[in-house]
């Protein structure tokens, strides 16, 4: 270690130890915020040259990358070490434990214990579902770099490897989403099949005689990525083409990797997958980039004409494997076996496929098409509504489908249903495609869906999903199904595919009425939902239970392990409730693009996760009493205080105020969709007014870079004490509760009152007023009036204090029952308060730019409230064309005449002094939110 590092050590030891006694609770009064106190003290050692600015540079990276190694931890622990011997261990366990259920009514090597295994491994109980939702909030190298460590034993010996900056150059693009999720799709496939190793090897042994006519498929792999269209502007359905299409090369590829080493016996096998694999690359290769009607022109002779040699399904081969299987040697037999398998349980894809759109757009369709205008959310109208669509329904006849049609089609629903028709007719005509609707919340929606589906002659080859994310939508989402199922058509529909498909979102549900409420309203609504199909006969449909959610705990993902996240998605209780109806289903859940992918960051991490996810699915054991379940009535009450209380705290004017001031600005952008759902005038700053206008991610993001969770935390407090004494039983006794309670314990550990506090200070005039008054530097002291100025007029504190005021409330009640209870430590309430500090300094900074006259509708207020915003990007672009900076290429030109005087420091000292160091802080206030994000293990 150099002296500028042992020196800079030693300064962050300091500031660490002065953190901890400003933070004791016997060393400031009351009224004191000592996260206030702390940023200036280090402002003053700013100040007084006792800490330069690369000094402090270097601090924020050595918390950054203390955070990043406790990330890497984190994802170690979470997938229970992924060690070799450990995920041998756990799946020689969990196959035993298949044998012996198969083995438990007859002997092993007969047809009735083969047919027993048989149905346990090829019938597909879970999915795993890589999206494309932006969480992209750390350099590609970087997550990579996390994986790798998480991927080897962790020591006090291990380094953390050093980058300048964690951050992304740029937001992620289509391409890159796309090749991220690829990479991680592979190595989750690879651990697939691992796991079918397994279970062909115990085949093997204990069934001789029948093992190779196995096709386990447990475990299936899905994907939105490059589908998905709602609120995203940059898919085109061609770009969606284009990539199912890389998907299917992709699969072929990886066939013909897997059977290229097996020397004999396959040639024929061999020869008909190079032809696939071609034809699909020159497909591939000519498939246009835009709308372009000539090239599709073009393009569609060369898919359509040799769409046979490219597979149009998985039964095309089945010949080929039959005979290859009865050719090739015994040593190469598994590997055969195994390829097969992965091949047939994915289709022509390298995975399933799962498309998005929004209810809005169904409904616009149905406008457009049935010209049915009524307003589907008008209860008045729903008689006549579903009597029109039903007529519909009876009466429609399937038209055909070419890429004209496409190219002239200006309906979202309509297009993206004719791009699955083409899919489905030149693609793959047998794996079926997942048509998920977001924010459905009306049975009429499903159905007009389905008359689009059986407009285009698709509806057998379409699984169509409503998403239930609101809360209205949690409310009555059983109503909302039986509204549909009282269509015959409806009811015919899932019959004919054997499937109910069914989403259940966690972001948005968590951000208005609590994460932890959230989860009981869904576990209610499954349960409400199985009682549905008992009712209405429908025991030979298998439902599809889709859980959307992220990795943070504000969006559902549980923050301690995998093996917990997928006992709460999916509780015994909710699983054997459908089965007591003789209803069967499977679990799906998200691995959200960026954070998520991290568990498939590497072959170890994926193989780990895989095999969690076998265990969770091969579970024998019966239910296990929960004393959470005899307590309905607290149950109720508890968990609708949670959702009142956060109702009413979204309704709050600060709330929305406090989500605005500084807003998307402390984070990076993480995806193509912006953060705010409405464009930003170029003089006005983003005025959130309500959090529906912040996207889900980043409101959730903001909350944690404010240092106070919200959406787990609050209303937790007043729910706890309205019957304190069930709920310390609760919490000492149920599984269940416990589950949803490490959400708060996480929360709280990253969450603290006098951080939040002490950002709400920031916006106070009278702070900045009380510091005018006890400068005696004139020039300082005019500056801090000047700030008082400015955030007085964007009247940003009263709102802030008295939504404060309703958050310290239930939490001061939710300490007074929790012994205990979790805590901020140290070293993340010093990156808070470093960061107060360096927003000060952009605002003291701020105040030295010289006056200007209005340009372009931008004025000196304009500029004023977006500094005070940290819209700082955006401020700077402005001023430079405000201020401009001479180009350095003048000086070197000859203009035929003996050179005048160059001007060229005209703004020189002001792009010196004031616009470099504000965009220094600046990053400085962005590498903390990257720090930050270590310490909370997710993103949004």
């Amino acid at each position: 270690m150099n002296n500028n590092s042992a020196s800079t050590s030693d300064t962050l030891d300091q500031l660490v130890a002065l953190t901890n006694q400003l933070m004791s609770k016997h060393n400031h009064e009351p009224i004191e915020n000592p996260v206030l106190t702390l940023s200036q003290k280090i402002k003053q050692r700013l100040k007084s040259g006792q800490l330069s600015f690369d000094s402090l540079k270097e601090i924020i990276q050595k918390l950054r990358d203390s955070a990043f190694l406790s990330h890497a931890i984190h994802l170690q622990k979470y997938v229970n070490n992924p060690d070799k011997t450990i995920i041998h261990e756990r799946i020689e366990s969990i196959i035993q434990q298949v044998v012996q259920q198969a083995t438990s009514q007859h002997p092993a090597n007969t047809k009735e214990s083969f047919e027993c295994f048989k149905g346990l491994v090829e019938q597909s109980l879970f999915a795993a579902v890589f999206t494309a939702h932006p969480t992209f909030s750390i350099a590609n190298a970087v997550y990579t770099a996390l994986a790798d460590i998480a991927s080897h034993p962790i020591t006090d010996d291990t380094k953390v490897p050093f980058f300048t900056t964690h951050r992304r150059a740029t937001p992620p693009t289509l391409k890159e989403e796309l090749n991220l999720a690829i990479h991680a799709i592979e190595r989750a496939r690879n651990a697939l099949d691992m796991f079918n190793q397994y279970i062909f090897t115990a085949a093997q042994e204990h069934w001789p005689d029948y093992w190779t006519t196995l096709t386990p498929c447990p475990i299936l792999l899905s994907s939105w990525v490059g589908y998905d269209t709602d609120g995203r502007t940059d898919i085109g359905w061609w770009d969606s083409l284009r990539i199912r299409l890389e998907m299917k090369s992709l699969q072929l590829q990886r066939l013909h990797n897997q059977i290229a080493p097996i020397p004999t016996g396959i040639d024929e096998l061999k020869n008909r997958v190079s032809l696939a694999l071609n034809t699909v690359n020159n497909q591939l290769e000519q498939c246009p980039t835009s709308a372009d009607p000539d090239q599709f022109s073009d393009f569609a002779r060369i898919l359509i004409e040799n769409r046979h040699d490219a597979l149009l399904s998985t039964d095309d081969l089945l010949p080929f494997f039959d005979q290859a299987v009865a050719q090739v040697d015994e040593h190469h037999k598994v590997d055969l076996l195994i390829a097969r398998a992965g091949f047939i349980s994915h289709g022509m894809s390298l995975s399933h496929t799962h498309v998005r759109l929004n209810s809005v757009q169904v409904h616009n369709m149905a406008r457009q098409r049935l010209g049915i205008t009524s307003n589907p959310d008008n209860r008045s109208h729903t008689r006549t509504l579903f009597n029109t669509i039903n007529t519909a329904l009876g009466n429609v006849k399937s038209i055909p489908v070419d890429f004209g049609s496409l190219l002239t089609e200006k309906a979202s629903a309509s297009t993206l249903m004719m791009l699955l028709t083409q899919i489905i007719k030149h693609v793959d005509n047998k794996t079926p495609i997942r048509f998920l609707i977001a924010e459905t919340e009306n049975g009429y929606t499903l159905l007009v869906a389905l008359w689009l589906a059986r407009l285009f002659g698709i509806e057998k080859q379409i699984e169509i999903s409503p998403l239930f994310e609101t809360d209205e939508a949690l409310q009555h989402g059983a109503n909302i199904i039986e509204q549909a199922l009282r269509s015959p058509h409806w009811r015919e529909y899932l019959r004919n595919t054997g499937k109910l498909c069914l989403q259940f979102g966690y972001s948005d549900s968590g951000r208005f009425i609590g994460q932890i409420a959230a989860t009981y309203q869904i576990e209610k609504l499954r349960q409400k939902i199985a009682t549905l199909l008992h009712k209405y006969d429908l025991k030979d449909v298998k439902v599809i239970l889709f859980d959307t959610h992220g990795e943070s705990m504000g969006r559902g993902g549980h923050p301690f392990s995998m093996e917990d996240r997928l006992k709460y998605l999916s509780p015994k209780k909710t699983e054997l409730t459908f089965q007591k109806k003789g209803i069967s289903t499977r679990q799906e859940t998200a691995f959200q693009g960026g954070d998520g992918y991290l568990l498939f960051g590497s072959q170890a991490l994926a193989n780990a996760t895989i095999s969690i996810i076998a265990k969770h699915i091969y579970n024998f054991d019966t239910e296990e009493h929960d004393p959470i379940y005899d307590e309905n009535d607290f149950s109720a009450d508890f968990f609708s205080t949670i959702s009142s209380e956060m109702k009413e705290l979204v309704k709050d004017k600060g709330y929305g105020t406090l989500l605005s001031v500084f807003g998307p600005a402390l984070i990076d952008r993480t995806g193509s969709r912006p953060a705010v759902r409405q464009s930003d005038a170029s003089s006005t700053v983003t005025n959130i007014k309500h959090p529906r206008q912040l996207r889900a991610i980043p409101n959730n993001a903001i909350l944690q870079q404010l240092g106070w969770c919200a959406n787990t935390l609050q209303g937790l407090g007043t729910a706890a004490s309205a019957n304190p004494e069930t709920f310390q039983d609760m919490f000492k006794n149920s599984s269940r509760f416990k589950l949803s309670l490490d959400f708060a314990r996480h929360a709280l550990k990253h969450s603290n009152s006098t951080v939040l506090r002490a950002i709400i200070y920031m916006l106070d005039p009278g702070v900045w007023l009380d510091r005018a008054n006890s400068e005696e530097d004139p020039n300082t002291k005019e500056s801090y009036i000047f700030l008082a100025k400015g955030l007085r007029r964007m009247d940003l504190w009263a709102s802030t204090q008295a939504m404060f005021h309703r958050v310290q409330a239930d939490h001061i009640n939710l300490l007074s029952i929790w012994d205990n209870a979790p805590s901020m430590d140290a070293k993340e309430i010093l990156l808070h308060a470093i960061r107060l500090t360096v927003i000060e300094e952009i605002w003291m900074l701020s105040t030295q730019i010289p006056y200007f006259s209005p340009y372009h509708d931008f004025s000196r207020e304009a500029l004023e409230t977006k500094i005070l915003s940290l819209e700082i990007p955006t401020a700077l672009n402005l001023l430079l064309h405000v201020f401009p900076q001479a180009g350095e290429h003048v000086s070197d030109l000859y203009f035929y005449e003996p050179k005048a005087p160059r001007n060229e420091g005209a703004y020189a000292m002001d792009d010196r002094q004031i616009f470099k160091p504000i965009q220094k802080n600046f990053d400085l206030i962005r590498e903390i939110s990257v720090a930050l994000i270590h310490r909370l293990h997710a993103f949004g």
